[in-house]
C-alpha cells in the first residue's frame, strides 16, 4: 500500500522541488495531437524502477527517455505529471484509485522487459476514462494529456499490457470463471485495503443490477470507508423496505468480521444470481448494506504484525492512526438515559448529542458511521468482533457507573434477547455444549449476555444506536482468535454463513406501515409508541416506520405534533417471521391557538449540530477541507488550482478545462 500524506503538505512539499521540467509535449498541442510521444524502444537499457509513487505496480523494471521523452528519475520526479500521480487520490476522493495511479506509472515509468519497452493497453485506458470521467468533471479537472488513450496506449494486437494486472488478481472483470470453478467460488483468504475495494467493486458490477458499493467518508489516513450495498433498487430507500447494516473491523487487529462480510457480498451476489429463492427474497424486500472495514488503518497496522498461526494481535492495530479506541468514540447517551429516566413524562429515545462531546477529540471514522445512520433510516445492525464466542446487546455501560458487571437492559429487552438468539442459535460452535471451547463460559447463558452484565463501558456504537436512532444493534464476539490464519477462515464461514442470513431476515419482525394525514401525505418524524415499552421510534421522510417486537399483543400508539393520537392493538404471533402492517391516518386538531399546548422541550433550545457541518469524505486537513468547500472564484480556476500555483511558469495549464 503506498503511502498516505495529508495532501496540503504532500502537494506543497513537491511544488517546491518542481524545476524545469515541464511537459515535453506542450499542452496547446495536445487538444491537436500534433505531440507526439517517443516510439517504443526495442534496444531499450532496462534500470531498476524506483519511483516512490510507482514502486507497487507489479512490474520491477522501466526505462529512460520514458513515454514522455522524460531522460531520468529525477527528471520525472519533478515533473508536473508525477506531482500530479502522488495526488491524485485525494484530488478525487479516493475515486479511481489506485488505478489512475497505476496507469500514469505505465507512462512515467514504463514496463521494461528484456531490452524492450512495453506500452499499456488502449482498452484498459478507455475503459478507465469512461469509468472516472465524471470524477475529474466533478472538481472541474480535465483528463490528463499523459493519459490520452490514442496516443500513448496501443491495442492488443500491438502486444500491449494491462498495467492493473495486480489490481485484477487471478481473475480479471471481462474473464469469465473456468467451466470446472463453481459460481460461487470465494477465495477464503485475508484481504488487503486494495483488494478488498477491488472484491466489493467487482462484486457489485457483476451484479448491477441489484448492488452497488459506495463510500461513506475517510478513515484518518484518507482510505474510503465503503460500503456494498444489496437492494432490488440499489442507491435508493423504497417505501417500506427496511434497511439492515453490518460493520466488521471495528477494531483494526479483529479481522474476521471484514473477511465475513467480504466473502457474505460475493455469497449474495452468486445465489441471487443462481436463484436462491431464499437469498432473492432476502434482497428483494430488503435494503442491505455491508461495511467489511470501518478501522481500515488499524488493520494495516495488525496486518504488518501478523505471523501467522498463533498470532492473537490483542493489542497492534486495534485503535485508529490517532490512537482511538472506535467502539469508546461514540457520545455516551446511555448516562443520559439514565438521567431521563427517573423523570416521568421525558422521552429516552433520540438523545441529542451534547456539546461537551465535540470539545474532545472525535475520529472522522465515528463521524462517518453517525453522519451515515443519520442518512438512512437503519432498522436492525450488527457490529462483528474478536477476542471470544458470544452475541452481547445494550446496554453496554452499567446503570451504576462504579459496577464493572451488572445486568442493565434497555426497554426493549426481550427483543434484543430475540435477536441475540437468532443468531447464536445457529452457529455450531456457539451451541457446542463443551465448556472448555472458546466462549465456553457463556454455555449456560445460551451463548448471549447483556453487555453490561459482561464488562461495562462507554461511548460504544451499540448502545449510540438504539438512544440516538431507531435501529437496534447487537454484538457478535466471532472467536477467540482475532487474526486467525487463512486456512481457519472457511470453517469460520461455514459457522457464520447461516448466522449471518437468519439474523439479517429478522428485521422482518415485528410491524410496519406509514403515517400520513386524511389526504395521504406523509407525516415526518412521527412518534410510534408501544405501551409498556419506553422507546419510542419516529417515521422516516416518506412517513414510513419499523417496529421491532416479540411475539404477543402490543398496544401501538401513533402521534405527531398537531395531530391527534390513533391507537391499535397489534397481536403479533409466535410464528410470523414477516411484519405485519399496520398503518395510522392522523387527522389534525381543532384547537383555538391559545389553547394549543406544545409538547414538552426536548433538552431546551436548538443547538447547532457540529455533525450537520462534517464533510465525511473530506482531508483532515482544515485548510483543505475549507478549500474543497469554495466554488470557483472569479469563474475561472477551479478550487485546486491554488495548490498548483507554486509551479511557476511550468503551472499545469493542461488540467484546466477553460483557458
Amino acid at each position: 500500500m503506498w503511502p498516505s500524506f495529508p495532501f496540503p503538505l504532500l502537494l506543497l512539499g513537491s511544488l517546491t522541488r518542481l524545476t524545469a521540467a515541464g511537459p515535453r509535449c506542450k499542452p496547446d498541442q495536445d487538444t491537436i495531437g500534433e505531440c507526439h510521444s517517443s516510439p517504443t524502444a526495442e534496444n531499450a537499457k532496462c534500470v531498476n524502477l524506483d519511483l516512490l509513487y510507482c514502486n507497487d505496480v507489479f512490474y520491477n523494471k522501466t526505462s529512460y527517455p520514458n513515454l514522455l521523452d522524460q531522460k531520468s528519475r529525477e527528471v520525472v520526479e519533478f515533473s508536473s505529471e508525477y506531482i500530479l500521480l502522488s495526488v491524485i487520490h485525494n484530488l478525487l476522493q479516493g475515486e479511481c484509485n489506485p488505478d489512475l495511479r497505476f496507469l500514469g506509472c505505465s507512462i512515467l515509468a514504463p514496463r521494461c522487459d528484456g531490452g524492450r519497452v512495453l506500452r499499456p493497453c488502449r482498452h484498459i485506458c478507455e475503459s478507465l476514462r469512461k469509468s472516472c470521467q465524471p470524477a475529474f468533471d466533478g472538481i472541474d479537472m480535465a483528463w490528463p494529456y499523459f493519459l490520452d488513450c490514442d496516443r500513448f496506449f496501443v491495442s492488443e494486437e500491438e502486444g500491449c499490457y494491462n498495467p492493473l494486472e495486480k489490481l485484477r488478481g487471478s481473475i480479471d472483470e471481462n474473464e469469465e470463471l473456468p467451466s470446472n470453478m463453481s459460481s460461487t467460488f470465494i477465495q477464503f483468504a485475508h484481504h488487503s485495503y486494495p483488494q478488498m475495494v477491488r472484491v466489493l467493486k467487482k462484486t457489485a458490477s457483476r451484479c448491477s443490477h441489484i448492488a452497488k458499493t459506495y463510500s461513506i467518508g475517510r478513515s484518518f489516513e484518507g482510505k474510503d470507508l465503503l460500503v456494498i450495498e444489496f437492494s432490488s433498487r440499489p442507491g435508493q430507500h423504497e417505501l417500506l423496505e427496511p434497511e439492515f447494516k453490518y460493520i466488521g473491523n471495528i477494531h483494526g487487529n479483529e479481522v474476521t468480521g471484514r473477511e465475513m462480510l467480504i466473502y457474505l457480498a460475493q455469497y449474495l451476489c452468486s445465489e441471487y444470481l443462481l436463484g436462491n429463492p431464499r437469498i432473492q427474497t432476502l434482497i428483494n424486500t430488503t435494503r442491505i448494506h455491508l461495511l467489511p472495514s470501518m478501522n481500515p488503518d488499524g488493520y494495516e497496522v495488525a496486518a504488518a504484525e501478523f505471523q501467522g498461526a498463533g498470532y492473537n494481535g490483542w493489542t497492534n492495530g486495534r485503535q485508529n492512526a490517532q490512537h482511538l479506541d472506535l467502539n469508546r468514540d461514540f457520545p455516551d447517551l446511555t448516562s443520559e438515559y439514565y438521567r431521563l429516566a427517573n423523570t416521568r413524562g421525558v422521552r429516552t429515545d433520540h438523545i441529542p448529542i451534547s456539546q461537551y462531546y465535540w470539545w474532545g477529540k472525535v475520529a472522522p471514522e465515528t463521524k462517518a458511521i453517525m453522519k451515515w445512520m443519520r442518512t438512512i433510516p437503519f432498522v436492525l445492525s450488527a457490529s462483528l468482533h474478536g477476542g471470544d464466542l458470544v452475541v452481547s446487546y445494550p446496554f453496554d455501560f452499567s446503570k451504576h457507573p462504579l459496577e464493572e458487571k451488572m445486568f442493565s437492559p434497555t426497554p426493549d429487552e426481550k427483543m434484543f434477547r430475540l435477536l441475540s438468539r437468532a443468531y447464536a442459535n445457529v452457529h455450531p460452535m456457539m451451541m457446542d455444549k463443551s465448556e472448555n471451547r472458546c466462549g465456553g463460559n457463556f454455555l449456560n447463558r445460551g451463548s448471549i449476555i447483556n453487555g453490561a452484565d459482561w464488562y461495562s463501558f462507554t461511548g460504544g456504537m451499540s448502545d449510540f444506536n438504539y438512544l440516538h436512532t431507531n435501529c437496534f444493534e447487537i454484538t457478535v464476539e466471532l472467536g477467540c482468535v482475532k487474526f486467525p490464519p487463512e486456512e481457519a477462515l472457511y470453517t469460520l464461514w461455514q459457522h457464520n454463513k447461516e448466522s449471518l442470513l437468519n439474523f439479517m431476515e429478522m428485521v422482518h419482525r415485528g410491524i410496519k406501515g406509514t403515517v400520513t394525514d386524511k389526504f395521504g401525505k406523509p407525516i415526518k418524524n412521527a412518534r410510534i409508541l408501544v405501551r409498556g415499552i419506553r422507546h419510542d421510534v419516529t417515521t422516516a421522510a416518506d412517513g414510513d416506520y419499523w417496529r421491532l417486537l416479540p411475539p404477543g399483543t402490543h398496544i401501538v400508539i401513533a402521534q405527531a405534533p398537531g395531530y391527534t393520537k390513533m391507537i391499535k392493538k397489534v397481536t403479533i404471533p409466535l410464528r410470523m417471521k414477516r411484519a405485519g402492517r399496520v398503518d395510522f391516518i392522523l387527522h389534525p386538531l381543532d384547537l383555538h391557538p391559545k389553547k394549543f399546548m406544545k409538547g414538552p422541550r426536548r433538552n431546551g433550545y436548538k443547538r447547532h449540530d457540529p455533525l450537520e457541518d462534517f464533510d465525511p469524505h473530506a482531508e483532515n486537513n482544515g485548510d483543505f477541507v475549507g478549500e474543497r468547500q469554495k466554488p470557483l472564484q472569479d469563474g475561472s480556476k477551479p478550487w485546486w488550482w491554488s495548490y498548483f500555483t507554486s509551479l511557476n511558469h511550468h503551472k499545469p495549464t493542461w488540467l484546466l478545462k477553460y483557458h
